[in-house]
């Protein structure tokens, strides 16, 4: 299979999931070796990603290049991305667990939907509220790494309160748009 330039950015949103991670591991945000310079480039590199995401949709659809790999790969690298994210502001304290635990059932679930309607030869696409949902947790990371670089050393508490804040928003969309896949196509479940 000849690879396109919208599954090529898919691809390159994956490869750059280990980047971020060891960016995001050496900036330990709130603990006494914070590297502020490792925030900034976490940040840099998650946004870079997240861009991809928006390029590689959007060029699929204008240019009619839309793939079965692609509506599969596609959704599955915002996976990887963002909860490789999430695990480390669990780890950085400024995300809950449960949050966490939230967004990988929500993955898990529609998964197992995606599995089984592939195993009938039908690829689901991510729907709106899946775009709404990626775009939060996306939007709620790269605040998250850019102010652990920007904000003084004083204002943990405060980059700690709003990054949960943002966490539990991200949560109750993870939840809602979950709820709205597994309604939408309970047929596949039923077939």
């Amino acid at each position: 299979m000849k690879m396109n330039l919208p599954n090529k950015l898919t691809l390159a949103r994956v490869v750059l999931v280990p980047v971020f991670m060891v960016f995001a591991a050496l900036s330990q945000y709130g603990q006494p070796g914070h590297w502020p310079l490792g925030s900034l480039l976490a940040g840099i590199v998650f946004a870079v990603a997240s861009f991809t995401d928006y390029l590689d949709g959007n060029l699929a659809r204008k240019r009619n290049l839309v793939t079965n790999f692609g509506k599969f790969a596609d959704p599955l690298a915002d996976k990887m991305l963002t909860t490789a994210a999430l695990i480390y502001m669990v780890v950085d304290g400024v995300c809950s667990p449960v949050v966490l635990a939230v967004v990988l059932f929500r993955e898990f679930a529609v998964a197992g939907v995606r599995m089984i309607a592939a195993s009938k030869d039908k690829v689901i696409a991510a729907n709106m509220w899946g775009k709404v949902k990626t775009v939060l947790q996306m939007a709620t990371i790269i605040l998250y790494y850019f102010a652990s670089f920007f904000a003084p050393a004083d204002a943990i508490g405060v980059v700690a309160v709003g990054t949960q804040a943002l966490c539990w928003a991200v949560a109750a969309v993870t939840l809602l748009s979950g709820f709205i896949y597994i309604k939408d196509n309970v047929g596949v479940l039923r077939d």
